[in-house]
């Protein structure tokens, strides 16, 4: 009897019982299939794809790609795999037909739906991200495709980022026909993890202007400028003046945050992140606490699919999809739950260099999260900025605060992401403590804690702790860091002021990570208020103390003992041809968001200026995309409370017959009390402004 024909209680009593049997014996496996009772699903199939549309009860309509298997016999039903989003899947065909193509030749459908408001779908655009209108009609798109002549009724969600975001929350929601899920680089935290308030501190940054620019474009490739264009997209309000107004955690993060709801996560999942991806401490923690079977793997990536992922080594992710959707979604013994259910790629030394294309180091089974393995190892600041096993005697060590810092230091600007250049510029202007070179080897994996006594002489103050790794050369490669607002010491919910000069405890625990320190080379904290333009400054200017000695401030590191040596045999990508019309224009040019191109300083004033620049283009066939961005960030180490950001991005689509642009300009600035948000979207047909609107809005600074 395979695991579909039993009753799901005795199911999940099965599948605890394996984890557990996996974790004492299934060490001993060198391989990802040594325990598969059956191989994957084979590539049987051809491929085709159709449009479709998904009428909702209210009737509007959402787009839908259809990826489907040829070449079976005449009757045969597949189970179908839903990626879901806002993404605008005309454009994206060419990236979707490489994704799925995989998927599709071992016999699934693969359904990929624009969000109601965007791409091509009908209806007015969502009103900010996963909404209980996207959640409510995603609950119904799974139905209608369980409901389809070609299809088993099994449903399996997977994605990357917001693709993966609301395959969490769908599958917290359980619906019927969904049976498993796959989140590639998402999190089930919006208010501590995502791009608005990153540790509770506020965020401005490009992904915003641009996302909001690209749903209120009109559906490809007609590009239709009527009144329900303006209408239910264009006249819209940008959801930031939303997110803005949100500055501390509840109700509003809580309606689609799975944080506080793993009990209900009874839908299983395999949870994928990568060392550079900003989002991969939902892995340990969904592990943790999720009700249903969970399955983890965190590789050395950054915000990229594993088969097509920098940094590398890549690795064919999709045959070990295939093995949990066929497990789950066919009853198919693959093995899949007999092995460790966690596999981590360990981290070796790398200069601080971004432009690596691969990162040093091996995979390893672990048993699972949390790992009862680990060892929580203390070490001590010292008076003299050592860092040293033995406590220290009370001291205490004071830094101004340097509003502008962080930008050389702290990689792309848009998360705790990304491989970050040397970290020396930062650590000049932070309190900074260096161990002794190590005369042993030391590996770290999980989420290292600075247990900090602080204060500051200003009512409110953010502090980062950054962990690093200081070659004999003297490279800084950044490990991991976090921060903290100090207003939420006590809560996130209701955060309070500092009160100046009054010491309080600060527990900074620091993201997801794994680490080899080399002999030879030294352990560095590294604690400071600002990480520019990454997080908004705090608005006074101000000294912070830290507090030195056995009952102050200490960092616990969470070393790795010697342990299994099994490995996971993960196999090489495979590549599919492009399509016929697609391609990019411009490569060269394409980088992150957010990119920081150029920074200036005025030692006499105390301004500081970073600016981000980005462009690029791609074919379609029926025209060509163009979109450049250009993003202004200033801040003042004398006046902080004047921060800003202007930024402004375009969109333009060359078509045989006319050529749209679509531009929106975005002003966010504060002073002491208040931020100052105006957002600006016009369209151009022809070189000429047809249509022009803006929004203007005054926003309390709610302990930001």
């Amino acid at each position: 009897m395979t695991a579909a024909c039993l009753p799901r209680a005795s199911v999940e009593l099965i599948r605890k019982a394996a984890s557990v049997l996996a974790a004492l014996a299934g060490l001993a496996c060198l391989a990802s299939t040594c325990f598969a009772a059956e191989p994957p699903s084979p590539p049987n199939y051809g491929i085709s794809m159709k449009h479709a549309w998904i009428t909702l009860p209210d009737g509007v309509r959402l787009a839908a790609d259809l990826f489907m298997p040829t070449g079976g016999a005449d009757g045969v039903r597949f189970p179908v795999l839903l990626e879901y989003l806002p993404y605008r899947k005309d454009e994206s065909r060419q990236r979707n037909h490489e994704l799925y193509s995989y998927f599709v030749e071992r016999g699934y459908v693969v359904a990929r739906v624009d969000i109601r408001g965007t791409g091509e779908s009908e209806g007015h655009v969502i009103p900010y991200e996963y909404s209980d209108i996207e959640l409510n009609d995603g609950e119904d798109v799974i139905a209608w495709l369980a409901a389809q002549p070609w299809s088993t009724g099994q449903v399996g969600m997977f994605g990357i980022s917001w693709g993966g975001f609301n395959s969490i929350q769908l599958a917290v929601r359980h619906p019927p026909a969904l049976k498993a899920f796959i989140a590639l680089m998402a999190t089930e935290d919006l208010y501590q993890d995502d791009v608005h308030y990153m540790d509770g501190i506020m965020h401005m940054d490009s992904w915003m202007m641009s996302q909001d620019l690209y749903n209120a474009l009109p559906g490809a490739p007609d590009f239709v400028l009527d009144d329900d264009w303006y209408r239910n997209r264009f006249d819209v309000q940008p959801s930031v003046f939303t997110y803005m107004h949100q500055q501390r955690d509840g109700p509003f993060w809580d309606r689609a945050s799975a944080r506080d709801k793993l009990d209900q996560l009874k839908v299983p999942g395999f949870l994928i992140g990568g060392w550079y991806d900003g989002y991969r401490d939902s892995v340990p923690r969904i592990m943790a606490g999720a009700a249903a079977p969970m399955k983890g793997m965190v590789g050395p990536w950054d915000h990229y699919f594993p088969h097509d992922a920098w940094p590398g080594p890549p690795m064919e992710w999709r045959n070990e999809a295939v093995r949990w959707f066929d497990y789950w979604l066919r009853g198919r013994d693959t093995g899949i739950l007999d092995e460790p259910r966690l596999a981590v790629y360990v981290r070796n030394w790398h200069p601080p260099d971004a432009g690596i294309p691969a990162v040093p180091g091996h995979w390893r089974w672990e048993a699972g999260w949390p790992l009862q393995r680990l060892r929580p190892e203390e070490w001590y600041p010292q008076a003299d900025h050592s860092l040293a096993r033995e406590a220290p005697a009370p001291a205490t060590h004071q830094l101004v605060y340097k509003p502008s810092i962080g930008v050389e230091g702290g990689g792309p600007v848009m998360w705790w992401g990304g491989i970050a250049p040397d970290q020396q510029p930062t650590d000049d202007y932070s309190l900074v403590y260096d161990s002794a070179p190590l005369d042993r080897e030391v590996e770290i994996l999980g989420l290292p804690m600075a247990h900090l006594l602080v204060s500051a002489d200003a009512p409110r103050a953010n502090w980062i702790a950054r962990l690093s790794d200081v070659a004999p050369d003297g490279q800084v490669t950044l490990v991991t860091g976090a921060a903290f607002n100090g207003t939420q010491r006590i809560s996130a919910r209701e955060p309070r002021d500092l009160v100046p000069g009054q010491a309080f405890p600060l527990d900074i625990e620091m993201h997801f990570t794994s680490w080899v320190f080399p002999k030879g080379h030294r352990i560095r904290l590294a604690v400071n208020n600002a990480q520019w333009p990454m997080l908004w400054p705090t608005p006074y200017p101000m000294t912070t103390t830290l507090a030195l000695g056995a009952q102050a401030s200490r960092l616990t590191l969470p070393v790795a003992p010697p342990g299994p040596s099994a490995a996971p045999h993960f196999l090489e990508p495979v590549s599919y041809p492009p399509l016929e019309g697609f391609h990019t224009l411009d490569a060269g040019n394409v980088t992150g968001y957010g990119e920081i191109r150029q920074v200036q300083r005025d030692p006499d004033t105390g301004k500081a200026y970073a600016v981000a620049r980005n462009s690029g283009g791609y074919q379609y066939p029926w025209g060509v995309e163009r979109f450049e961005e250009l993003i202004e960030h200033r801040t003042s180490d004398v006046d902080p409370a004047h921060t800003s950001v202007q930024g402004t991005y375009a969109i333009q689509e060359e078509l045989p017959e006319r050529t749209l642009r679509m531009e929106g300009s975005i002003g966010f600035r504060s002073d002491l009390e208040n931020f100052y948000l105006t957002f600006t979207r016009r369209l151009k047909v022809n070189g000429e402004v047809v249509h022009e609107k803006t929004w203007q809005d005054t926003i309390p600074r709610d302990h930001q």
